[in-house]
């Protein structure tokens, strides 16, 4: 299938989510976390929820975190599809955006040669580890600009796709993929 007729099959898919499946879901994406070689790294790229959009509540993963003591890094949009990153510490202050995204209204910025791990929003992937997001671009550009070894991890509340057949030159591979009831690997790599 294609990108557009994926995102309108995946947003309604989601409109139909109950809260506590959202809720268990999430949670049991949270908990397979713990299975991934990541832990050892420090600095967690997060974005938070836009709830009116059924996505993931990210408050789970958000929760491990911090128990673990690890950096936990929240983006915020600028600049038409550009990304700013900043760290989330006790003073960090949050309005919601015109998407109705919760974004740091200030703080610490950090560069993305800082960030080892990130977490990333999507719609449907495939079997190959391509993914499909809102169609704005945010994290294809951002990804781009990372470090080569940073770990792409995208969560999903529903399996995965075959194939996804418009892929493009720009758009940048998961290298998992965590649902409520698999953990998708995409690339064999030492973390």
């Amino acid at each position: 299938m294609i990108k557009k007729v994926l995102r309108a099959l995946y947003k309604s898919r989601r409109k139909a989510i109950s809260s506590d499946n959202l809720s268990d879901g999430s949670l049991a994406i949270a908990n397979s976390l713990l299975k991934l070689p990541i832990w050892h790294l420090d600095y967690f790229h997060l974005f938070l929820p836009i709830s009116h959009q059924t996505e993931i509540d990210t408050h789970f993963v958000l929760s491990m975190l911090q128990g673990r003591d690890k950096n936990v890094v929240i983006p915020k949009m600028v600049n038409g599809n550009d990304l700013k990153h900043y760290l989330l510490t006790d003073a960090t202050k949050f309005r919601l955006n015109k998407w109705q995204i919760p974004e740091p209204i200030d703080g610490i910025e950090l560069g993305v040669d800082t960030i080892e791990v990130v977490f990333i929003p999507l719609l449907a992937f495939d079997l190959k580890g391509n993914r499909v997001g809102y169609g704005k671009g945010f994290y294809d550009k951002f990804l781009s600009k990372c470090r080569k070894d940073v770990v792409k991890i995208g969560l999903s509340l529903f399996e995965a796709e075959t194939i996804i057949d418009d892929i493009s030159l720009d758009d940048v591979a998961l290298d998992y993929c965590i649902t409520p009831n698999t953990i998708y690997s995409f690339s064999v790599r030492d973390t």
